[in-house]
């Protein structure tokens, strides 16, 4: 799709700032970058450092984990190109952050070629099964207690990992699966030095994972979470990989792991002796062999003379981020005071969850007016409900973007509903230019806590992204499940381009923070003028429609918060929320690399050949 250039250039010079940021800085050391011999996803005496911002040549990978990234490094490196590095580096965050992601789960995949100047889409986004229907999660005509949804059978969806690392590679790829496998199956074998944030995510999982034998075997050692510091090695996985890259994705959807799936949805294997109810899913083969990643349009608008690219439905990340800014267009977000600037963000987020959670649903069975939801049109009309003296009430109706009226609601308002926040995002450049923003995922952390025996992987949790029962009774809602159908998602992987150039990407896990993670990250660089880095490492605000807006605590023990106060705004502290990962084409052909300084425990940015790197602050 060619960029559209629809409104004024009004720019702000974040690039050429930047550059004269990394002009004169020292090198990064080759570990944090990529370039010393632990940072070929291989057998080492120790994980690659970590560091949240790289500068340099020949590609760049940022992700939340330094074996992910040098992973992806390794492929650059050797010559293959942005989606190659992106799936290798992917099959990585399957080992080291297995809770996040892997092969049972899904994502969504937003890829630009350099050569044709064009961003394109994978939805590899989880199916329900063929049997699904709207009563899927109620028992006795009511809903499942959401515990009992998510550990269970019911609530795995068909993957579309693997089914998306395929049709990247076929698409846009240089190497074989097999090949951008390796430096993973090597992972997986060999083992991954465990940290604290990994330590803290398993026992806070402890109690569910230790009723399934296969999970507790691989993930509680010993009966406990594995020690810091200590190497977990999953050999099942490892097999898995090289079955995949020996027989393509052919032995999941139509083979012997696919079975393995199908045995392990339809019949939980539960301990003996452990209480646990883990209901049975529905999943069958033939949903295996049925389901496709979808190649689909990005959703498209412009903002200060730059064009945004992201992720149509099934997910809501495109339309979301894409009404916000166009509401926020009209003003000069980088002249305002912290608090009107906040203000201004914060009410933009509220209009766009508003609309988004009356409106989107997976497109294939659902109406949804996605030109319209991202049109200045209807931004307009909703823009003029807010206004610097005065913060609005949530839950806040929706608008209609079939008919805009100025200032004008639909009906009565939808809430947003609990997601999952254990998701990974990942975002990698090469030497051609290509781009690749990637976000996957399992849900929530640990997925459905049900290991595949003898697989490895950890199944997803991803269909209670559904609305179990309508969030608005009498309202038509888009997200409730049906057969074969995709749940809502606010997974946000988006390419800002500059006069059909890279510009930089962006994305970040976290639920639906995801939205407001990569709204806030993309004003904190294009509006207030921050580097990358800073702009990813900004404290957070999160509004979702809801009665309170998230903060983090630098904002929520800034004075800011009291001035936001007396405009009416309520708020609870969050302790984290999201952890972004980006990169950035300079005007003198380097990357930059950038991730978290430390939400996650930290980021890892990498590039291939380093040529220095901005101080942090």
């Amino acid at each position: 799709m060619a960029p559209a250039r629809t409104k004024p250039d009004r720019r702000l010079p974040v690039l050429a700032a930047t550059a004269t940021l990394v002009v004169g800085l020292g090198v990064v050391p080759a570990a944090a970058t990529g370039g010393g011999p632990d940072a070929t996803g291989g057998p080492s005496a120790a994980a690659p450092a970590k560091s949240p911002v790289a500068v340099g040549y020949g590609g760049a990978v940022a992700s939340v984990d330094p074996d992910a990234s040098a992973a992806g490094v390794e492929v650059l490196r050797k010559g293959g190109n942005a989606v190659d590095a992106a799936v290798a580096t992917a099959a990585a965050l399957g080992v080291t952050e297995p809770y996040s992601a892997g092969v049972g789960g899904g994502g969504y995949f937003v890829h630009y070629d350099a050569k044709r100047h064009r961003v394109s889409t994978i939805d590899g986004r989880e199916r329900a099964p063929l049997s699904a229907g709207e009563d899927l999660f109620l028992e006795n005509g009511k809903p499942l207690p959401p515990a009992d949804a998510y550990t269970s059978g019911l609530a795995v969806g068909t993957p579309g990992t693997p089914a998306t690392w395929d049709s990247a590679l076929r698409a846009w790829g240089t190497r074989s699966l097999a090949q951008v496998l390796k430096p993973a199956e090597r992972l997986a074998r060999s083992g991954f030095t465990v940290d604290e944030t990994f330590r803290q995510q398993t026992a806070d999982n402890q109690s569910r994972f230790k009723d399934f034998p296969a999970t507790a075997a691989l993930y509680l050692p010993g009966g406990r979470p594995p020690a810091v510091g200590s190497t977990l090695k999953n050999p099942d996985l490892a097999r898995t990989y090289e079955r995949l890259g020996r027989s393509g994705i052919g032995a999941f959807y139509q083979g012997d792991i696919g079975r393995d799936v199908v045995r392990t949805v339809r019949k939980p294997p539960v301990a003996p002796g452990s209480g646990r109810v883990a209901r049975p899913g529905d999943l069958t083969e033939r949903d295996l062999r049925a389901y496709r990643a979808k190649a689909q349009a990005p959703t498209r608008t412009s903002y200060r003379g730059l064009d945004l690219y992201g992720m149509a439905p099934s997910s809501s990340g495109g339309t979301s981020v894409a009404e916000a800014v166009n509401i926020l267009e009209r003003g000069n977000l980088g002249e305002l005071s912290e608090k009107t600037y906040l203000h201004r963000y914060i009410e933009a987020s509220r209009v766009a969850f508003a609309d988004r959670n009356r409106w989107v649903g997976d497109a294939a069975h659902e109406n949804v007016p996605t030109a319209a939801l991202t049109s200045q049109r209807f931004a307009d009309a909703r823009a003029c409900l807010i206004t610097d003296t005065k913060a609005l009430t949530s839950p806040l109706a929706p608008g209609d973007p079939r008919h805009p009226v100025p200032c004008g609601e639909r009906g009565r308002p939808a809430p947003t509903p609990y997601e999952g926040e254990s998701t990974t995002h990942l975002t990698v450049a090469d030497k051609w230019g290509n781009v690749v923003a990637y976000t996957l995922t399992i849900e929530q952390t640990g997925g459905s806590g049900i290991t595949v025996p003898g697989r490895g992987f950890l199944l997803n949790n991803e269909l209670t992204d559904f609305n179990f029962v309508p969030v608005t009774p009498g309202v038509h809602d888009p997200n409730l499940p049906g057969p074969g159908k995709r749940p809502r998602s606010s997974m946000s992987p988006t390419i800002v381009l500059d006069h059909g150039r890279p510009a930089f990407a962006l994305g970040s896990p976290g639920g639906a923070t995801i939205i407001t993670t990569v709204l806030q990250t993309l004003l904190n660089h294009v509006d207030r003028g921050m580097p990358l880095v800073e702009a990813i490492a900004a404290p957070r605000a999160s509004q979702r429609n809801a009665a309170a807006t998230e903060l983090e605590p630098a904002l929520w023990n800034s004075p800011s918060r009291g001035k936001l106060e007396a405009l009416g705004h309520v708020f609870k502290e969050n302790r984290e929320i999201g952890a972004a990962t980006g990169v950035q084409r300079l005007p003198d052909g380097r990357w930059v690399a950038a991730a978290e300084k430390s939400r996650r425990g930290g980021g890892s940015a990498m590039v291939v050949r380093p040529s220095g790197q901005p101080p942090t602050r």
